[in-house]
């Protein structure tokens, strides 16, 4: 049973930053994509940032590209969105989401539903 746990999320101001963390377990692939979602209030679920663990070439959405990094662990289970710069418009619950298998975390961000599991998600709230 693939299981996600997020956690790190919280609130802060405009301008400040948060660490999310993600730890995978209960999977054997060496290799997968590991990612991030997010929902606002009234929003559809959006893709934020997506990795491939075994090259590490990671994949952002437009809105966070210069202000977010994703990044793995050592042990390729867990990974982290280091979120800087935040606004009121990047509240929302954060998901965190693996493809199993994945050659692309393109393909996870551009079809979340495929093969994927999800964590239960972790609220982070950016205050003006």
């Amino acid at each position: 049973q693939v299981q996600l746990a997020e956690s790190g999320g919280g609130s802060v101001q405009t301008g400040g930053s948060l660490r999310l963390s993600c730890a995978a377990s209960g999977y054997s692939y060496r290799t997968n994509c590991m990612g991030w979602f997010r929902q606002a209030p009234g929003k559809e679920r959006e893709g934020v940032a997506g990795i491939h663990t075994g090259t590490t070439v990671a994949r952002y959405a437009d809105p966070v590209k210069g202000r977010f990094t994703i990044s793995q662990g050592n042990s390729k289970t867990t990974v982290y969105l280091q979120m800087n710069s935040l606004t009121p418009e990047d509240t929302g619950v954060y998901y965190c989401a693996a493809r199993l298998p994945c050659l692309d975390a393109k393909e996870l961000l551009s079809a979340p539903e495929v093969n994927s599991y999800w964590g239960q998600g972790t609220q982070v709230t950016v205050s003006s």
